[in-house]
């Protein structure tokens, strides 16, 4: 009996050591967690500020020498500036630690179901609800009048969910892209022919707006899970392309729209920098649309915080550990949000008309093309969508095509859009005469390429379109446009549309210099990279 009693007295002993042990492991690693994320998010801040700072340097240079802007402007300017870098900061490593994981786990998981109808439901589903949550998408709402916001978004974002199945079925069946998108793109062109060519620029500037901050890493991760099951040599190729693909929904949709609605009286309503005379007053302006920013930003991630909490009471795929830390990355996503286009809305977009208006007013009108590709070169690397895209190529393809090969070929490609949508707004050239060739170009060079090129350069073009392009340089465009008598509709909308096609040709061009260099130098092939690089990321995402 008393030896009974000594062993259990012992055994009890072990637990409580061990219960010890446990709780002193939990609490380092919660030390080390804690550690850990501070040093991302430090990084995260680092890698915005170094993306921010060119164009913020670039706009106080021409503030000072070429176009004088009240300091009031400037002021907010640079608040803006700041709010912008920590968000940023605070979004790309939320959506690392929330949006990445739950998008390949609802792709690996739909198609572990293996129904054909629970997948095209599922992903026509969560793309419609996760284009209802992309803030971009009221920004184009408010610019066209003649359509009611409603109809809009929903068009929009059914448009989205219907090509997003589209995107997945052929990820499935193994269905070149580059057919696909040839055949998706005639019939844009077939549409845009019927529908009243006022609206036409807006049509595609819809495309890009629509994939932004929040659609693109949940896409994007949604291709890598889905990819992941079938484990051939070109699922890492065929990963790309579902952003693509989702951008010609909303084109199509609002071309559609625009046979209906006959929207001849599209406007876009520029921002009045009020008169402030303290620093008190200039942050007490963004203190203000904190509030407005906050409710569009929390109602938009409620959905996808719902369809998280679905998922894991039916698949319970996620263990504690990683419930956790996917709720503390739907937090930093919230706060980096908020604090993102409240930075870019209210301190960028009207210093950004301003600079337009008094550029092309002013005696070298014509300096408005090189300055315009110069803010260009640097704004697409301040696009959050761009740097999670970079990082995930790069994950993908092995090493085989880098971020800074990524920044470098986007920013030359998107100066170069930039460029001629000033020239656009200057001179008033229809945007067929862009668009068309540019297309034509593009599907051209996709015959020659690489297939993860092809997917990558499409995917870019809805990237680098983003909340950046749509509140500075649309309004840098609308200024230009507004200083020289122009027509808006036609002449200054178009500029999201034309930064959506450069990277199409740009990296594709990157695409065939690759090849090239693959034949003289016998560097690996497509084939030959690594297969379970897909694998892997699964593995460290979790």
């Amino acid at each position: 009996m008393w030896e009974k009693s000594k062993s259990t007295q012992r055994k009890r002993k072990n637990r409580n050591n061990l219960s010890f042990v446990w709780k002193q492991n939990d609490a380092s690693y919660i030390r080390k967690r804690r550690r850990t994320s501070m040093d991302k998010l430090k990084e995260k801040v680092g890698e915005s500020l170094t993306s921010v700072l060119p164009v913020t340097m670039i706009v106080l240079f021409l503030s000072i020498v070429l176009v004088p802007v009240k300091i009031e402007a400037i002021a907010m300017f640079l608040v803006g500036a700041v709010l912008l870098i920590i968000g940023m900061g605070f979004f790309q490593l939320g959506a690392e630690m929330s949006m990445t994981p739950l998008g390949q786990g609802i792709g690996g998981q739909l198609v572990k179901k293996r129904k054909l109808p629970l997948i095209i439901c599922g992903c026509f589903l969560m793309g419609t609800l996760i284009t209802i949550s992309e803030p971009d998408l009221q920004v184009l709402a408010n610019q066209v009048a003649s359509i009611p916001n409603s109809v809009l978004v929903l068009s929009v974002a059914i448009g989205v969910g219907l090509f997003l199945v589209a995107a997945v079925l052929r990820i499935l069946y193994k269905i070149p892209i580059t057919y696909l998108l040839i055949g998706m793109y005639l019939i844009l062109l077939v549409l845009a022919m019927a529908a009243p060519s006022d609206f036409l620029a807006v049509a595609f500037d819809a495309g890009g707006v629509t994939t932004g901050p929040m659609t693109v890493p949940f896409i994007m991760a949604l291709g890598i899970g889905l990819s992941a099951s079938r484990s051939d040599k070109n699922s890492a190729s065929d990963s790309f392309g579902l952003i693509a693909l989702s951008s010609v929904g909303p084109v199509l949709m609002v071309l559609v729209l625009g046979i209906f609605y006959h929207p001849t009286d599209a406007v876009y309503t520029t921002t009045v920098i009020p008169n402030l005379v303290t620093m008190q007053d200039v942050v007490h302006q963004f203190v203000r649309a904190i509030p407005q920013y906050a409710k569009e930003v929390i109602v938009s991630m409620l959905l996808i915080i719902a369809v998280f909490v679905v998922f894991q009471v039916c698949t319970h795929k996620y263990h504690r550990r990683q419930l956790l830390k996917m709720s503390v990355g739907f937090g930093y996503t919230i706060i980096g949000l908020i604090l993102f286009l409240t930075g870019v809305n209210v301190g960028f977009a009207p210093v950004g008309n301003l600079l337009g208006e008094g550029l092309a007013a002013g005696t070298y009108k014509w300096l408005t093309v090189p300055i315009g590709m110069l803010i260009g070169y640097y704004i697409v690397k301040a696009e959050p969508a761009v740097q999670i895209l970079n990082r995930q190529v790069e994950d993908i393809t092995g090493g085989m095509i880098s971020s800074k090969q990524m920044n470098q070929c986007l920013s030359i490609g998107v100066a170069c859009a930039v460029g001629l949508a000033m020239l656009r707004a200057l001179t008033g050239i229809a945007i067929y005469w862009i668009l068309i060739p540019g297309y034509v170009a593009a599907f051209v060079l996709s015959i020659f390429v690489p297939q993860v090129f092809v997917g990558i350069a499409f995917d870019s073009g809805g990237v680098a379109s983003g909340p950046m392009t749509s509140t500075f340089l649309l309004p840098l465009s609308m200024g230009v446009c507004t200083a020289v008598g122009g027509n808006v509709v036609t002449d200054a909308f178009g500029v999201i549309a034309l930064v959506a096609l450069a990277p199409l040709i740009a990296i594709q061009i990157m695409g065939i210099i690759y090849k090239c260099k693959m034949k003289k130098n016998t560097l690996p092939s497509e084939k030959e990279i690594a297969e379970d690089t897909i694998i892997e990321l699964e593995e460290e995402s979790l």
